[in-house]
């Protein structure tokens, strides 16, 4: 479903993303963990075809980002960093700017407004203009656009980040409820997210992946248990 090879990403002279290659499959739910500034983020933009690699590929569900952007991207859920843009259109006014982009009509389009409104949430927000938002209904309102249109796979970056820890438990939740018929890739520093959500874990450094396990095989690697100690661990 998601597929990379010899990804890599060159920003005169600095070297973001060093030749790396992985598949998720079907039903996956990957955590791609790494420090700040080791790739994380530029993989997935290279992923959502936000930005276009230096050299490798990237593909979702069998279509090339590069060569068919626009059926790679129909299939593809993706929240970036930050906000959603449009910070002047309102909650409701953005979602249905999202819905008429992916081409939602009559029943369907009302079901799956309904499922992201109700399930995240949103409801005492939808007058809101975005931009007045709190951080933490920011990243819901990012989340309820990636998977308006039930896409198969969800690329989602840093998805907790900002949400008090109730919010983070009903996000995880979520997640769980929809990892079974998606294939799902999610950034994070937080080795607690990768065992609430995860079945995968890499770990990269430096733009290159140090580990590809399951999230106890990476506990396991420092005593500890703790992130940064498995990232010494990992990266030595």
């Amino acid at each position: 479903m998601i597929k990379t090879q010899n990804l890599t990403k060159n920003y005169d002279g600095l070297l973001a993303v060093d030749d790396m290659t992985f598949s998720v499959e079907p039903g996956e739910v990957l955590g791609f963990l790494g420090p700040n500034g080791a790739g994380k983020s530029t993989t997935m933009r290279m992923i959502a075809g936000f930005i276009t690699p230096s050299r490798g590929t990237a593909s979702i569900c069998g279509h090339d980002v590069g060569t068919e952007p626009l059926a790679a991207k129909a299939e593809l859920g993706y929240l970036p960093e930050g906000a959603p843009n449009y910070g002047e259109m309102t909650v409701a006014g953005f979602l249905n700017f999202i819905a008429d982009l992916r081409s939602l009509e009559g029943t369907l389009r009302k079901t799956r407004l309904d499922y992201v409104i109700g399930r995240l949430q949103l409801e005492p927000e939808l007058g809101q203009t975005i931009e007045t938002l709190s951080k933490g209904f920011k990243r819901r309102v990012g989340l309820a656009q990636a998977i308006i249109h039930d896409p198969r796979v969800l690329v989602l970056d840093e998805p907790t980040d900002g949400l008090d820890p109730v919010q983070k438990h009903q996000v995880r939740t979520l997640i769980n409820e929809i990892a079974s018929e998606k294939t799902i890739v999610i950034s994070t520093h937080i080795l607690e997210e990768v065992d609430a959500v995860c079945t995968r874990a890499i770990i990269i450094a430096r733009g290159k992946i140090v580990a590809d396990d399951t999230p106890e095989g990476l506990k396991s690697r420092a005593p500890s248990g703790r992130l940064d100690d498995v990232f010494r661990a990992v990266a030595a």
